[in-house]
């Protein structure tokens, strides 16, 4: 794996909605092979700026810079997995369709289709149709079509909401995997207790990098041992600074 650039490079990047900024000058990069947190509260600017990175955002100014090309080039297509909080699967079929029809999107097919299936936890599953599934299910089910392509950079937009606690973990657990074989993923989440589980934590706030750090640092900043509280530290320490 070449680690000698980062996974993702972005540059002053601003991004306006209408008459509201919603991302302002970030700047940061991603290692690659890494798991890497997306932290802050809803409306923060997490979503856009993961579809600044997958090339689906129009941005204002800056560059983002994707496994060393422009986000958005046709080039990443099969390099990027990109999971929304909304499902993005055909409900017509029946999961193991959905899977095998992405899969042949990537030029993949045979056992790798059944072992992304059970990667999600859904193989009792496999045979239903996916109109018929839960929305924790129908979440699973669209990231097991972004999985399934084995791409080098996975981008995931709060991919645990409303999953059981043991299938949180259980999923953890096959990110980590991923990035033991080099693929760099990308999280967002508002739920402070899944920070742990990231090498490094990028935390936003109204659209602004407040900081990119990991869980130890941040709370050796701030003196707060619970990372919800240390993240609300690191906010008022922030506003006090600028006013």
């Amino acid at each position: 794996m070449d680690t000698s650039t980062p996974a993702v490079d972005i540059r002053n990047l601003n991004v306006r909605r209408g008459p509201h900024r919603a991302l302002e000058d970030v700047t940061v990069t991603i290692p690659r092979g890494s798991v890497t947190g997306l932290l802050g509260p809803s409306g923060c600017g997490k979503t856009t700026l993961m579809r600044c990175i997958v090339g689906t955002q129009i941005i204002e100014s800056g560059t983002v810079t994707v496994l060393d090309r422009p986000a958005g080039e046709a080039s990443l297509r099969r390099r990027v997995g990109y999971v929304t909080q909304d499902p993005s699967v055909y409900l017509d079929l029946t999961v193991a369709k959905n899977v095998a029809y992405f899969a042949a999107l990537y030029g993949r097919s045979g056992a790798v289709v059944d072992e992304t299936i059970a990667a999600v936890g859904l193989s009792s599953h496999s045979k239903q149709l996916a109109g018929n599934l839960s929305g924790g299910q129908l979440g699973r089910v669209s990231l097991a079509c972004a999985l399934v392509g084995d791409p080098e950079l996975l981008v995931l937009d709060e991919p645990t909401v409303g999953l059981d606690p043991v299938l949180r973990v259980e999923l953890w657990d096959h990110f980590h995997m991923l990035a033991d074989r080099g693929v760099t993923l990308l999280i967002s989440s508002h739920v402070m207790d899944e920070a742990d589980r990231c090498a490094q934590l990028l935390l936003l706030r109204e659209g602004r990098l407040l900081g990119k750090l990991t869980p130890g640092d941040l709370r050796e900043q701030t003196g707060e041992s619970r990372l919800e509280d240390a993240f609300l530290r690191l906010i008022r320490t922030r506003e006090g600074a600028q006013s």
